[in-house]
Formats: C-alpha cells, sequence, structure tokens
C-alpha cells in the first residue's frame, strides 16, 4: 500500500514539474527591422515584389515574415517551405484572405480567390473533371491549328506580334471554356483585353491601402487611399459583361442545338439532366468559365511575350531548338504533340520561359486558417501566406547562374546540369492551378510551331543597326515584359508554303 502511494506522489510530482516547466516560446520568422508601431509598413515594396522578398531571404532565412498595421506576411522563398506547408498541411493553408478590391469588382464567385470551404471544392470538382491530362489531350487539334494560325499571322504583320499574342490566348481560351469561335475583332476579345487592364491596374492582392484599411472603401472619392476602390467600381460593368455575355451566348446555342464542345456546354446539359438549373448554379458555372478564360488567356498571353523576349536576346537558343527539331521531324512536315517526347531541347526552352521570370511573380496569396509552428517558428492565424515563385526560380542551390536564360540547364549532364524542371509557376497544394495541363500544351504547341517556321530576332534601326533590347517588366498580379521591338519572319518559303498548306 506504502510502495503503491510513494509511485502515485511520485507520477503527481512529476506531471507539476512538466506543467510548471518554462514553455518554449516560438517567434516569428526572422525578417528586416521593423520601426516602432508601423512595423515594416515604409518597407514593403509595391513593384518587384518577389526580387525584393527574396533579397531579404538571403539574408534572414527561406522563411521571412513582415509586419504591417496587426497583420503578419509570410514569405515563402523556396520550393521546399512551399512543398512542406501549402501541400503537406494544405488543410491549414487552402484558404484565401480577404481580397476587398475584387470584391468592390464584383469578381465573383471567383474559383482563384475565393475561401475555402463547400463552393470552392463544387469549383474544384468541376475544373478536376474538365482538365485532368487525358481531358486536355482532346484538345490538341484546336491547339495545333491555332497555333499555326498565329504563326502565319505573326509572318504578315509582325509589327502586331503582342497584339496577335493576346487574340490567340484569348481565342483558345474562348474556344475551350464557352466553344466560341472569334475573331481578331470580337466584341469578347475587346471585352477580354478591357478585363485584363483592369486587373493589372487593380493593385496588388491585398496590398492596397483598401486592403490595409477597409473603411476606405466607404469614404468619398476625394479621400486620400481611395483610388483602387474609385477604380474597382468605375469598372464594374466590364467585368461582369465577361462573366455574363459568353455564357449567354453558349446559352442560346445549346437552345439552338448548334453548341460546339466546352466546359460551359457540358456543365450546363449535366446540370439539365437532374432537373431545372438553379441561379446558383448559373453563378457557378459562370465562375469556373470565367476563371478558365480570364487566368488562362492573361497567364498565356504573358509567358508567350517572355518567350519572344527570350529569343530576341538568345538567338542561340533559337538555333539549337531549330537544328532539334529539323533533325528530329525535318522540313516536309511542322511538328505536333506526337513529337513533344522527341524533342527534349524545345521542352527545356518551354521550361525555361516558365522559370526565367514567372509571370505570376507572387502566386495568389494563401491563409493560415489556424497557428502552426514551422522548423520552430510560430505562423499565426490569419496570417497571409505567399510562395514566392520569384525567388524560387533565382534560387542558386538549385538553379546555377539563375539570372541566365539556358534551356539546356535541365538536360541530363554531360549535356546539361540535370537541374529539376520550374513545377513552381503552377501554384502549390490544393490551390494549384488547376487548368495547368491545358496551359503548358498551349504553350509547347505554339513555340515548337514558332521555332519551326519562324525567325526571331532583334529589330534594325533605320540604318540597318541592330536595337539592343533590356529587359524590363510591368508588375500586377501577372507581370510581362515592356513592350519592346522585334522582327518575326518567315524561316524560309519552305516554312511559309507548310503553313499556307495547312491553312487551306
Amino acid at each position: 500500500m506504502a510502495l503503491a502511494l510513494s509511485l502515485a506522489l511520485l507520477a503527481l510530482l512529476a506531471v507539476v514539474l512538466v506543467a510548471s516547466r518554462p514553455k518554449r516560446r516560438y517567434r516569428l520568422p526572422p525578417g528586416p527591422p521593423a520601426d516602432p508601431l508601423i512595423a515594416h509598413l515604409r518597407y514593403i515594396p509595391t513593384e518587384n515584389q518577389g526580387t525584393v522578398f527574396h533579397k531579404w531571404a538571403q539574408t534572414h532565412g527561406d522563411v521571412i515574415s513582415v509586419r504591417a498595421l496587426g497583420r503578419t506576411l509570410v514569405v515563402l522563398d523556396t520550393v521546399k517551405a512551399a512543398t512542406d506547408l501549402l501541400e503537406r498541411r494544405s488543410g491549414n493553408y487552402s484558404d484565401r484572405p480577404a481580397f476587398p478590391i475584387y470584391s468592390l469588382l464584383e469578381f465573383e464567385p471567383n474559383t482563384v480567390t475565393m475561401p475555402y470551404g463547400t463552393q470552392f471544392r463544387k469549383h474544384r470538382k468541376i475544373l478536376h473533371s474538365n482538365f485532368t491530362r487525358d481531358a486536355c489531350s482532346q484538345l490538341h487539334d484546336v491547339q495545333l491549328t491555332m497555333a499555326r494560325k498565329l504563326a502565319t499571322s505573326l509572318i504578315a504583320t509582325p509589327a502586331d506580334y503582342s497584339r496577335l499574342i493576346s487574340w490567340f490566348t484569348t481565342a483558345l481560351t474562348l474556344k475551350v471554356s464557352y466553344g466560341l469561335d472569334v475573331s481578331e475583332d470580337d466584341e469578347l476579345v475587346k471585352t477580354a483585353e478591357e478585363v485584363g487592364h483592369v486587373i493589372n491596374n487593380s493593385g496588388p492582392p491585398g496590398g492596397t491601402p483598401v486592403d490595409m484599411f477597409p473603411f476606405l472603401k466607404y469614404m468619398p472619392s476625394w479621400f486620400p487611399g481611395t483610388h483602387y476602390a474609385n477604380f474597382a467600381r468605375e469598372h464594374i460593368p466590364i467585368i461582369r459583361k465577361l462573366y455574363d455575355l459568353p455564357l449567354q451566348k453558349v446559352q442560346e446555342d445549346l437552345a439552338n442545338g448548334i453548341a460546339g464542345p466546352s466546359l460551359a456546354a457540358s456543365e450546363l446539359n449535366r446540370l439539365s439532366r437532374t432537373g431545372p438549373i438553379s441561379e446558383e448554379d448559373i453563378r457557378d458555372v459562370k465562375g469556373v468559365t470565367m476563371v478558365i478564360f480570364a487566368a488562362g488567356a492573361e497567364t498565356t498571353w504573358s509567358t508567350m511575350l517572355i518567350f519572344i523576349l527570350a529569343i530576341v536576346t538568345h538567338p542561340e537558343v533559337q538555333k539549337t531548338a531549330q537544328e532539334e527539331i529539323d533533325r528530329v521531324v525535318g522540313r516536309e512536315r511542322l511538328p505536333d504533340f506526337s513529337d513533344s517526347n522527341s524533342l527534349p531541347y524545345t521542352e527545356c526552352v518551354v521550361q525555361e520561359v516558365l522559370r526565367w521570370f514567372p509571370v505570376v511573380p507572387l502566386g495568389v496569396p494563401h491563409r493560415c486558417m489556424e497557428d502552426d509552428i514551422y522548423n520552430d517558428m510560430f505562423i499565426p492565424k490569419g496570417a497571409t501566406v505567399i510562395a514566392n515563385s520569384r525567388g524560387m526560380s533565382l534560387d542558386e542551390r538549385v538553379y546555377a547562374n539563375p539570372k541566365d536564360f539556358n534551356p539546356a540547364r535541365y538536360l541530363p549532364r554531360p549535356e546539361g546540369n540535370g537541374e529539376p524542371f520550374f513545377e513552381s509557376a503552377f501554384g502549390f497544394g490544393r490551390r494549384i492551378c488547376p487548368g495547368r495541363h491545358l496551359a503548358y500544351n498551349s504553350l509547347w504547341v505554339i513555340i515548337a510551331t514558332l521555332l519551326a517556321t519562324c525567325d526571331i530576332s532583334k529589330a534594325l534601326d533605320e540604318e540597318g543597326r541592330e536595337i539592343n533590347v533590356e529587359p524590363k517588366f510591368l508588375y500586377g498580379i501577372v507581370s510581362r515584359p515592356k513592350n519592346f521591338p522585334c522582327r518575326i519572319q518567315s524561316r524560309d518559303d519552305k516554312a511559309t508554303t507548310l503553313l499556307s498548306e495547312l491553312a487551306e
């Protein structure tokens, strides 16, 4: 009895000692020095944020934090940190912070920015079922035909390269999302261009004065800090037009029995089989198709502009890729998807375009749903968490001379460095881009087609001298190169003949 009592007292003493031991205090991830009261408010950059955050990470560590006005921003600067949190702990990091400007724009429902929950899972289910790798292979013929049309147009009017590429990406996503065929001057193409302008001039997501001080959205237009709120309200009609007009066309075509295959038609047909389609269902179909259309067109356009810029500034890459295509495909036909596995250097060109300047340099912010500890660092509930894609692309531990455009880096040794493909371009975890297979296929086929049929080079001035181009960018949620001059010509008569024969 005495022994049992002694053991019980010892156990109780052990519990008390453990409970009374000072708890380990975890700190926020490190970051640059902060000011009193306003913390890092003065230091958070408004442009080229990804590169600035990467420089801070090189000093303070792969996971950093900055604070302003009671809010915490955690920046993940490596693939490992992003994978550990956004994928392996996706249940805690699949939410989104509030985006007041997008709400003011009435840019909703929006799969990309909506909070994690039942509606998000519904949208993701629709997208995943329509854009699996196998489902996207059914779109190869459409992508191939449009890529060849684009090559023909670029050779005919090379000065309009940016506008023509914009038309290509818009027309392709309209075809996939709504089954609609559009010309370069179609109303929907113009509407899409206006929406792209609105999105890229609505301020950094989560980083405008209205995001930091939500009361500003209720203040009059003359009040300081209300610019983005006013801009959003002024452009509501153009956003709603892009939500409503294309789906209205699909509904009319379905009623007349002439609708082509598309995500919208597929979903409307599926819903109609279970009874009348509710307004909520219509809103969800609009949200899903709008995201594929708006996000897909803008990012693919920007990525193709980066490809043109890369080839203008690195002519040796074009020469190597053309030699590979000529050797594998020959000059009697143009490359198609059946050649993809036989053109490793061409695939490396596509991958390097994605890495060299990621078009969504900070991804779309995540939100931590519950307090978390990562590598002895405290990440508080409600923190905004960013996967710094730009920082990952510049990681010297992964990519040798990361600022160089070098497709051979991915080839196995001894031809290259055996470096990993840059898969971070499409995001992480449950928020990974659902249209990534479609986007990659579009990039591959147009890049392969342009390399096979065109010579892209520096523009010439009035005296016949080459005009040097320095990469400069416009920054928004989607970044793209500033306008630059270039020459786009047919490689030779054989390429011109092939394109004209396929157009007949």
